[in-house]
């Protein structure tokens, strides 16, 4: 009997890895083998060398102008929108699941510019931000002057566009969060006297932590996607405060620098791995406690 049911989770184990075996060699074959080759040519002496140079590259590329520019962009940004994003988020969340209990309209309502192309969501700000667009108008009926929305004020367009995208799927995530909190800790903490303020910081926000966490891991991946709504907005030369890595590495790609290339996108994947790992121990330092 026993050999029977060590054959059995032996064939269950078996069937299990054969239907992950195409994810794996397709996660294999265009992500793990294509980052090995990258990781390589960032430490090579040139796209056709295999000649090894240690961090000369790396020391090339945090050392030049432009990367220096990106970086400082990229991590202002990262600094202004992910604390928007979140604040915003939570309090529509908060708003909805105190006052409106039947929310599921408004679910589609959040979600509904995700699914919207990228070219008509820029489209839709150009005419709103351009020089004669609907923003100017209104400036200019109210009496002030008109902004360069395609210039010295590009980082805002890009941090409401950002907003825009983002912040209903977050809310629908804080919404799920807070449904999981048990209402009799509120029903305890009103018995005690206690008000919307220390119900907020003893409770909600405490047994939301993890999901917040995860929503955190969420808008850093999608701040890192904004590059793409950049790109088509302001071209591949923007003003000065929206250049951000992904700029720097896309025309290190249209000018053939494979080796600058290669070391941004090893630098990029550091950066990533380096907050989500924190964001990881930060979980299971959590989980760890509780137990």
């Amino acid at each position: 009997m026993k050999h029977h049911h060590l054959s059995l989770r032996t064939k269950d184990a078996l069937t299990g890895f054969l239907f992950t075996l195409p994810a794996l060699v397709g996660l294999g074959m265009f992500f793990v083998v294509p980052f090995g080759i990258t990781l390589k040519m960032s430490l090579s002496e040139s796209m056709g060398s295999s000649k090894f140079v240690g961090l000369k590259n790396y020391r090339d590329v945090l050392g030049s102008a432009a990367f220096k520019l990106a970086a400082k962009n990229t991590f202002k940004f990262f600094g202004v929108a992910l604390p928007c994003i979140l604040i915003l988020s939570l309090l529509i969340a908060l708003l909805l699941f105190r006052n409106l209990k039947k929310y599921d309209i408004f679910r589609t309502f959040f979600v509904f510019p995700l699914v919207l192309p990228v070219s008509s969501v820029v489209l839709f700000f150009q005419i709103v931000f351009s020089d004669l667009g609907v923003v100017n108008g209104v400036l200019e009926h109210l009496g002030m002057h008109a902004a360069d929305w395609t210039g010295e004020q590009a980082f805002w367009v890009l941090l409401i566009l950002y907003l825009w995208k983002n912040t209903g799927y977050n809310v629908v995530l804080f919404l799920a969060a807070l449904n999981s909190v048990p209402p009799d800790l509120y029903e305890a903490a009103s018995l005690d006297g206690a008000g919307w303020w220390k119900k907020l910081t003893r409770i909600t926000l405490p047994m939301i932590a993890p999901h917040t966490r995860f929503i955190l891991v969420i808008s850093i991946v999608n701040l890192f996607k904004s590059f793409r709504e950049a790109y088509i907005l302001f071209g591949d030369h923007p003003d000065q405060s929206i250049y951000m890595i992904q700029h720097f590495m896309n025309n290190n790609f249209i000018n053939l620098n494979y080796i600058r290339l290669s070391v941004g996108a090893a630098l990029v994947f550091l950066v990533i791995f380096a907050l989500v790992g924190l964001l990881l121990g930060l979980r299971d330092k959590d989980e760890g406690g509780h137990e």
